[in-house]
């Protein structure tokens, strides 16, 4: 249940801890009690959507979502023409929006003539690898068109909302949803917010005075289909760590912190860029970017795995246009861990001097398979080519390099690191 009103005794704490992390919840993010709430006991951000869809769509109710090889993410309906992929895509209708091709950018004219033909209850505003600030009040003015619900899924970024630096879904969107483990950094975890109060006035006949009509009644509908709806007993000493990273991301450490993972980012990105790289939409507005690796004729998969190999842990990503989220075409880099060690610009600097090792050596690995053309190689051949005694002391001794440089930096927590 929630505070005030659990199934069990013995929760006069717990209901303290909660009602903390609600308080915390909304002052991190400036908003005021009557305007919004929020729930804190969601586990983590697809089960945060989903109670979201069923409480607001029904079944088989409409949404649309940022395709996922477009930078979307599973939970916003992602299927392929053979498969539901998502159990969003399996119990909601959902039609995706893309990006433009050229750009990178979202086509927000597309999503707009697209939405009023789909007709969706509700358009999902949201990213799990777009690198550059949504643009929240297009959504709104799409969503008003067609009468829908705008969610604003802000998981990657809500550390970098919290600081004001990106872009604010609070403005414009009547849910806001967030994993709290990403640039929050804390625990892993979810919150939804939603709208309270007047959701529209109506003036009377004389111009006299404004008459309440219709209040926003997302509160139930969220929090019964969080429990007993879709989850049972919340994780109630996450809820106590999400509490202190909340205190935490209102600080003024926090903000600077956020303001310097955007600018390690662009860093990074400057740095790979004047090698030759080439990064979807051409750059960064927050804390990660995508290196497109089709110029050079690699894959992500098989960067991915030279690069974890030396130490340097990141993720193979689609980029536009791939038809496989197995072998993608993209890397995605991300900066707020190494920021959190204490990195600056002239650190990241070294770290694209390390990144363009390790991709060059995988490319040197990818043209060695007896008769094979590198796009021949399967990631099964690539990985036994990484075991040749040649590219395996390259990428030992690349390795030590790194983990030497990274050991000037501290590990949170662990100050014997």
């Amino acid at each position: 249940g929630y505070p005030g009103a659990r199934y069990y005794g013995g929760n006069e704490y717990i209901d303290q801890i909660e009602i903390l992390a609600q308080k915390r919840a909304l002052a991190a993010y400036g908003l005021n009690e009557s305007e919004w709430g929020v729930n804190v006991q969601t586990f983590s951000g697809v089960p945060a959507n989903f109670a979201v869809y069923t409480a607001l769509l029904g079944t088989h109710g409409r949404l649309m979502g940022l395709d996922l090889p477009d930078g979307g993410h599973l939970s916003h309906g992602y299927a392929t023409p053979t498969k539901k992929i998502s159990a969003t895509s399996a119990f909601f209708e959902s039609m995706p929006y893309k990006v433009d091709p050229k750009t990178g950018l979202i086509d927000y004219e597309s999503l707009s003539k697209t939405s009023k033909l789909f007709r969706p209850k509700m358009i999902v505003a949201g990213i799990s690898c777009y690198s550059r600030n949504l643009e929240y009040h297009k959504f709104r003015a799409i969503c008003d068109e067609v009468g829908a619900i705008l969610l604003a899924d802000m998981a990657h970024v809500s550390g970098l909302v919290v600081a004001k630096i990106v872009a604010d879904p609070f403005k414009y969107a009547d849910i806001v949803t967030t994993t709290t483990h990403k640039s929050l950094r804390g625990p892993r975890a979810a919150l939804i917010f939603f709208r309270r109060g007047i959701k529209k006035t109506q003036t009377t006949k004389t111009g006299a005075k404004e008459q309440q009509v219709e209040t926003y009644d997302y509160e139930r509908k969220i929090n019964e289909a969080v429990f007993p709806g879709l989850q049972g007993g919340p994780h109630n000493n996450t809820i106590g760590a999400l509490a202190v990273a909340l205190k935490e991301a209102a600080s003024d450490e926090f903000k600077t912190y956020a303001k310097q993972v955007i600018n390690n980012a662009k860093q990074l990105v400057k740095s790979l860029q004047e090698k030759g790289y080439t990064f979807v939409s051409g750059g960064t507005d927050t804390h990660l970017a995508l290196l497109d690796l089709r110029p050079i004729g690699l894959d992500g998969a098989k960067a991915e795995k030279v690069l974890e190999a030396v130490s340097i842990a990141v993720n193979k990503n689609t980029c536009p246009g791939d038809t496989s989220a197995l072998k993608p075409s993209g890397i995605r880099f991300g900066t707020p861990a190494l920021t959190t060690r204490g990195f600056g610009e002239n650190d990241i600097v070294q770290v694209a001097n390390y990144i363009d090792e390790a991709i060059k050596l995988a490319v040197t690995i990818n043209k060695s398979h007896g008769d094979k053309k590198p796009s021949q190689v399967t990631l099964k051949d690539f990985k036994e080519n990484m075991k040749l005694d040649e590219h395996l002391k390259a990428m030992q001794n690349l390795q030590y390099s790194i983990e030497s440089f990274a050991e000037k930096f501290p590990m949170p927590g662990y100050d014997e690191i």
